[in-house]
């Protein structure tokens, strides 16, 4: 298996988003699509130059194709003033604990690859430092979420079996219900997107389309 893939382009991720969700649409029928449009919020985790850069060892070859898909999921709740919450993952030597083993390489407060793609910052969006796959752990994420009365949150970002999935997992456990945007997420290749959908979809969250999100706050 190649480590690092492109199965996401901006001219085939509708189509191969589609075929991830027929995958399984047996699990997720099970749960109904019900967006509101009062205690929701979205978190856009990791979209970094450390992640979007192509001169980065770390580049994902797929996250390029969904920043669109983020921004107009972004766009509406700018427009309807919901919460938004982006995600920089940094670390120290001190609070990057078994990352430091796992990855060898940490991204640094002082390296410019850390910075959040220009395409995603928005004065309106919450910025919250993480140091950990879960975005939720030593954070004022959820203290934020809980002040904005949020029940529900769409999680977008990078990387899907990594950050994306246990912020998932972690937003699940502490009460909030999970949607998890299957054509707004990338990482390295189809097999680990595709098993997070598989994973997520049977215990901790609703797999959904970007387009499926825009039609159910249209009828709103």
């Amino acid at each position: 298996m190649n480590l690092k893939e492109k199965y996401f382009t901006q001219n085939n991720i509708y189509k191969v988003s589609k075929n991830f969700l027929r995958e399984i649409e047996h699990l997720r029928k099970k749960h109904k699509i019900n967006l509101k449009t009062k205690n929701i919020a979205l978190l856009i985790l990791d979209m970094q130059k450390y992640f979007l850069d192509k001169d980065s060892h770390a580049f994902i070859p797929s996250a390029p194709a969904i920043v669109e898909n983020i921004k107009k999921i972004q766009n509406i709740f700018l427009k309807l003033n919901l919460p938004i919450v982006l995600t920089r993952h940094i670390n120290t030597d001190k609070n990057a604990k078994m990352m430091k083993s796992w990855w060898k390489d940490l991204i640094r407060e002082n390296n410019s690859l850390s910075e959040i793609i220009p395409e995603l910052m928005n004065k309106k969006a919450k910025i919250i430092k993480k140091s950990q796959y879960d975005a939720f752990y030593e954070t004022e994420l959820e203290k934020f979420l809980k002040k904005n009365k949020v029940k529900q949150v769409i999680i977008t970002g990078v990387m899907t079996h990594l950050c994306c999935e246990t912020t998932a997992r972690s937003a699940f456990v502490k009460g909030f219900e999970v949607f998890f945007v299957i054509d707004g997420t990338a990482t390295y290749n189809r097999k680990f997107h595709k098993a997070t959908l598989l994973n997520l979809a049977h215990g901790f969250a609703i797999p959904v389309l970007t387009e499926e999100i825009i039609i159910n706050f249209e009828k709103i």
